[in-house]
């Protein structure tokens, strides 16, 4: 017993609430439920290996259970784990291994961008990608900045940092750096009005990708690498991320599944929202104008497991005008890579059809999230467009100059 990882499958009480909760079991017969799957089957794998199924590839890793669980057990976390120490895998798997490195597969997208753009929207790209890479060629893919974030960052807005008396590192994360320029310039822009610098780190890839597709190694040192950049001459400077994934990785999935250790990072790590709720509360909020916006909230599944929905909500409601429907969604169903593999595209479809529908029926003027995939997955089957918590906040300042 003394080996094992996770022994908190011994505080499973049976009452079934996390089966209750679970997006996938509630669409296909394919996977038992986080119950079955993970405690109750945790107690025989330990003793013979040889039984664990290939129904454990069918979690998303949504944490869903683990935010419903009474007895607090880990159960993502086992079944994650019994998936890659017990499953080995049969064959190298392209699709699997550029989908988990994102600063490679980034680093060409940007570097070809508008080239790749381009390509990536023929159909004859999506045949070749559904049919050799078994990436469903109906999934939208993500668009390529020109050039990364870091890169920009360093060029047009690093020097003027200086010029503030307060600083902290902003975690960007890779949809920042290669796909989503604006939302790194909007956050500094943000951060900046609220007197804080920003510097940013030689960061990697957080390593939520690799725990997907069991490039469990490589993850560990990823993890290691951006806990030393992150500690690296300042060890005091607050930490923020407007990524809700890469927040939960760095604050919790490297010690408690990767089990490295980030207690140098570990209390000064937040999700954006948590820190503009602190400094909001404490009088420091930017001058917004009336925004005039209805707007419909989804709350992603790896923010609500670390406890800050509360904050991006409380946030949302200081921004003068802007009308709030925050949605009873749960998961929307992409799970970061699982939604554009072939085998699991029609599951995470029906997953969302729920959220979809909440849309349709909020009829608001835009889609506001804290997860980069779920903009995805709402963009993809809806009619609107899907905006981060601090680009809202961006353009309420931008109103507020207008006056």
């Amino acid at each position: 017993m003394d080996k094992l990882k996770n022994i908190s499958f011994d505080h499973c009480i049976k009452c079934t609430i996390c089966t209750m909760y679970c997006p996938v079991s509630k669409e296909t017969p394919l996977f038992p439920g986080p119950k079955q799957a993970g405690p109750d089957s945790e107690r025989l794998r330990i003793k013979s290996p040889g039984l664990v199924d290939s129904s454990l590839k069918y979690c998303t890793n949504c944490k869903r259970c683990e935010i419903s669980c009474p007895s607090d057990v880990r159960i993502a976390e086992i079944i994650q784990d019994a998936k890659w120490r017990y499953l080995k895998k049969k064959f190298f798997r392209p699709r699997d291994f550029f989908m988990s490195r994102t600063d490679l597969a980034g680093r060409f997208g940007t570097l070809l961008a508008p080239l790749s753009n381009f390509f990536l929207k023929l159909d004859l790209m999506r045949f070749f990608l559904d049919i050799f890479l078994k990436i469903p060629g109906k999934r939208t893919l993500p668009k390529y900045n020109r050039t990364t974030f870091s890169k920009y960052f360093t060029k047009y807005m690093a020097e003027r940092q200086k010029n503030f008396t307060r600083e902290l590192l902003y975690f960007h994360g890779c949809y920042v750096n290669y796909n989503d320029l604006r939302l790194g310039t909007d956050t500094v822009d943000v951060l900046n009005e609220m007197d804080y610098g920003v510097k940013i780190a030689d960061e990697k890839c957080c390593g939520v990708p690799l725990i997907a597709n069991g490039y469990i190694e490589k993850a560990t040192k990823n993890a290691l690498h951006n806990i030393n950049a992150l500690s690296l001459n300042d060890c005091t400077s607050r930490i923020v991320s407007t990524s809700s994934s890469c927040t939960f990785a760095l604050t919790h999935e490297y010690e408690s599944f990767l089990k490295v250790d980030n207690s140098s990072i570990l209390n000064r790590t937040s999700y954006i929202t948590r820190f503009l709720y602190e400094e909001f509360s404490e009088g420091n909020i930017p001058q917004m104008g009336n925004i005039g916006l209805r707007a419909a909230y989804h709350s992603p599944c790896h923010l609500e497991r670390q406890g800050g929905l509360i904050y991006t909500i409380g946030v949302l409601k200081m921004i003068p005008g802007l009308e709030l429907i925050v949605l009873n969604s749960e998961c929307c169903g992409i799970s970061g890579t699982y939604g554009f593999k072939k085998e699991y595209y029609g599951i995470s479809q029906k997953i969302g059809e729920n959220l979809f529908r909440q849309i349709e029926l909020a009829e608001p003027e835009v889609v506001i999230t804290d997860c980069e995939t779920c903009k995805m997955q709402i963009e993809m089957n809806t009619r609107y467009r899907v905006i981060h918590p601090v680009s809202i906040i961006k353009m309420a300042i931008e109103r507020g100059r207008e006056i």
